[in-house]
């Protein structure tokens, strides 16, 4: 082959539709327009956004499933930002063809994909992702929905602590410092003073004194890698049988597991009665509500044990070792009493050292898919309601991608060359079994020469 040198091209004016290179479409994106076209996606989210919309006025609308798809590509890329979105759709040929672009058309822009996001309320979002679900349950065995699991993150927000300021006055945290060191007899401090200062002070990160001007919902809270940001919460239930996310909560990063554990199954409830209550999956969904919850030790509570037993769920959290308790320091000691051991003599059985295993597999598979690989760790909105619109149809990515793997063998787009060398290996793997089987029939058959291939990579690995 000769050596080919790469020259300067000078772009043409005009090119006709019949020079343009072809392009095939990938596998996964063609399945997943293939599954959403089978259930009208498209004329659904057409008719839920049509109140959004209005002719005649303004620049040309962004189509609603043409929105979602781009939302669903940050899940199935990897991709962080709108802005990473919109180029990535530009950039790819096979993406565009996706989301419905010819090979001579534009894809939309980032502020065209923000405007709509801003535009479409999150009620809509939600029923996006309810109808999502519905797909799933269309297909036999993908959502029970009597075990949930719930477990929670923190997700970082787009906000930087060197911004907050002072609720009561809107004072600066250097002008903070300054002032408190001058009251300490220092004039003129230096850089060294205000963090020799900074480092004496005690409760210095009280979120009821300070917050972020650009991001009030954001809080200040440790994250699980023991740094401290401003940030929010994200909390997943998950169905434990199947692994699909069946509710998502947006909420604050400094209220507790034990407050928010409710109202994230009450949503997933919500969902499973929805779907439930639609004819065309309510003969594929067993459960039109949840009847056991399993959970980690930070949602463990008097209080919630007892709330969990007037909604009839049977518990399976782990608990924390607090010593011997005084029960009847409390109004409904006696009922916190029974359902912590109830829940107690539950995890030491046989079943809830089951679901303890899967609940350590199934959650935090799912905060990895959408928050890891999905690249939602460090977040691109302000805003809790912007975040948990982004977030919904990220989850929905991640329900989708599950029932891609588990219906049509495909994973994710970029993970199609792990799939093909996945299955070299495991081709590999079979003729050396063959090869040692058929070495064991033969006993008396000398050794092979070193130069042979199966000897030598088996050598090699």
């Amino acid at each position: 082959m000769a050596l080919g040198k790469r020259r300067d091209v000078a772009q043409p004016l005009f090119i006709s539709t019949v020079n343009l290179p072809s392009v095939k479409s990938n596998p996964f994106y063609d399945t997943v327009n293939q599954v959403l076209s089978a259930h009208q996606f498209d004329p659904f989210v057409e008719h839920l956004c049509a109140k959004f919309y209005r002719d005649n006025v303004g620049r040309p609308g962004l189509a609603p499933g043409i929105y979602f798809r781009c939302l669903l590509v940050g899940y199935f890329e990897g991709l962080d930002s709108e802005r990473g979105i919109a180029w990535r759709c530009a950039d790819s040929k096979s993406l565009g063809l996706f989301l419905g672009y010819a090979l001579d058309e534009s894809t939309p822009d980032h502020s065209t994909i923000s405007r709509t996001r801003r535009l479409i309320d999150l009620e809509t979002h939600q029923e996006v992702f309810g109808y999502v679900l519905k797909i799933l349950a269309n297909h036999d065995g993908l959502i029970e929905g009597k075990t949930i699991g719930v477990d929670s993150t923190t997700l970082e927000a787009n906000a930087a602590l060197r911004s907050i300021i002072r609720r009561d006055n809107g004072q600066g945290y250097q002008q903070f410092l300054t002032d408190l060191s001058k009251h300490s007899g220092i004039e003129t401090p230096t850089r060294e003073d205000l963090a020799k200062l900074d480092r004496k002070r005690k409760n210095k990160g009280s979120n009821d004194d300070w917050q972020n001007p650009h991001d009030p919902d954001a809080k200040i809270t440790k994250m699980k890698d023991g740094t401290t940001h401003l940030a929010h919460k994200a909390e997943h239930a998950v169905d434990m049988d199947s692994g699909e996310i069946l509710a998502v909560n947006v909420c604050d990063a400094v209220v507790g597991d034990t407050k928010t554990l409710c109202d994230t199954i009450n949503q997933a409830s919500e969902n499973l009665r929805a779907l439930k209550d639609d004819d065309r999956v309510s003969d594929k969904i067993s459960n039109a509500w949840a009847s056991e919850v399993v959970t980690d030790k930070g949602y463990h509570s008097n209080d919630t044990m007892c709330d969990l037993g007037e909604m009839r769920l049977r518990t399976y959290i782990s608990e924390p070792d607090r010593g011997r308790r005084k029960w009847m320091d409390r109004e409904d000691g006696l009922d916190a009493r029974d359902a912590t051991y109830a829940n107690r003599r539950r995890i030491k059985g046989e079943r809830g050292r089951a679901l303890m295993r899967r609940r350590g597999e199934l959650l935090e598979r799912s905060f990895a898919h959408t928050y890891e690989t999905g690249a939602m760790r460090r977040l691109h909105l302000r805003n809790r309601d912007n975040i948990a619109k982004r977030v919904l149809i990220h989850v929905a990515g991640f329900n989708l991608g599950l029932l891609m793997r588990v219906r049509y063998g495909l994973r994710k787009p970029r993970g199609l060359v792990g799939a093909v060398f996945a299955l070299i290996v495991g081709l590999w793997e079979w003729l050396r079994s063959l090869h040692s089987a058929t070495r064991e029939l033969q006993p008396n058959r000398p050794l092979m020469a070193s130069s042979n291939g199966f000897q030598q990579l088996s050598l090699a690995a």
